[in-house]
């Protein structure tokens, strides 16, 4: 079974409005070339514009159930394509950074907020999310079994493998960054040691702090029956705009996943509790770390 993930790598307008028709646009071409889901970068509905004056962001911020959410549903019911749409989320007391999916009937499966914020930058005037979430996504040939993180969590090992640990097949996530080789190298991390696919759309150039370079990593280093290692990254876009579309062999990761040693099989969780331990400071910084 195979699956086409559409990258939804644009620029966005200045509105509400125009964001709604652009993506709009987007998932209808997305769908015209073949398109099982579309992904879009992180907080679409504002172009990830983040003021520090908290009247004006709050000003910015939509429901889950709002118009220019509730259109994207009803789109991905008419298109018979699943939809990943990014918002800036109406929250009390700051607002989210947030995704919901929607599958080819409309339905919700997952809503993600996201947990790492960059609260050292401007996403310091935001809530964090709570916990991450995976959802079987119908693909009317069968299901894949997703998850998402967002931009920034793709920095800390524990988002991607909380995921694979809860059944996650492919991890979608929204950005707004640059990608360049370090974090490209953290994303091929991420799918090569819980043996998932990695899905990143990213704004394209012109965007301030972006460049493109959208990726899938499908998770799978190596072939049985073939020598050596090979590329998982299957696909990465150039840095202009555009609705890219990259495939992913589901059928070849998930015999990777039955056959190879990563993800789940040789962890030893019993070990691992000062991962977990709230009394831990950063060593980095100087600080004592209470053993």
């Amino acid at each position: 079974m195979k699956l086409k993930i559409a990258f939804i790598q644009l620029l966005p307008g200045n509105n509400l409005e125009t964001n709604l028709e652009i993506g709009k646009n987007a998932c209808i071409k997305a769908k015209e070339k073949g398109a099982d889901i579309a992904l879009f970068p992180e907080m679409w509905s504002d172009g990830y514009y983040l003021p520090q004056d908290e009247k004006e962001v709050n000003s910015l911020a939509i429901s889950k159930d709002s118009d220019f959410i509730n259109e994207f549903r009803e789109l991905a019911r008419e298109l018979q394509m699943a939809i990943g749409i990014t918002f800036l989320e109406k929250n009390n007391p700051r607002p989210l950074n947030s995704v919901v999916f929607f599958d080819r009937n409309g339905n919700e499966i997952l809503h993600y907020s996201k947990l790492h914020t960059c609260a050292f930058d401007d996403e310091k005037i935001l809530s964090e999310g709570t916990d991450f979430y995976v959802a079987d996504l119908d693909l009317n040939e069968g299901t894949v079994k997703i998850g998402s993180m967002i931009c920034f969590d793709r920095e800390f090992p524990e988002s991607a493998r909380i995921l694979m640990l809860k059944g996650a097949e492919l991890i979608l996530a929204p950005n707004a960054c640059p990608m360049e080789i370090n974090r490209l190298s953290a994303l091929r991390t991420r799918a090569y040691e819980n043996m998932v696919a990695v899905a990143t759309c990213n704004y394209p150039e012109g965007h301030p702090d972006c460049n493109g370079h959208s990726t899938l990593f499908d998770g799978v280093p190596w072939l049985r029956d073939e020598p050596g290692s090979r590329d998982m990254c299957v696909f990465e876009a150039p840095g202009e705009p555009g609705v890219y579309v990259a495939e992913l062999d589901l059928d070849r990761l998930r015999t990777h996943r039955s056959n190879d040693i990563m993800g789940d099989k040789y962890r030893h969780p019993e070990k691992y509790g000062i991962l977990s331990n709230p009394d831990v400071r950063d060593v980095i910084a100087g600080e004592f770390v209470h053993w």
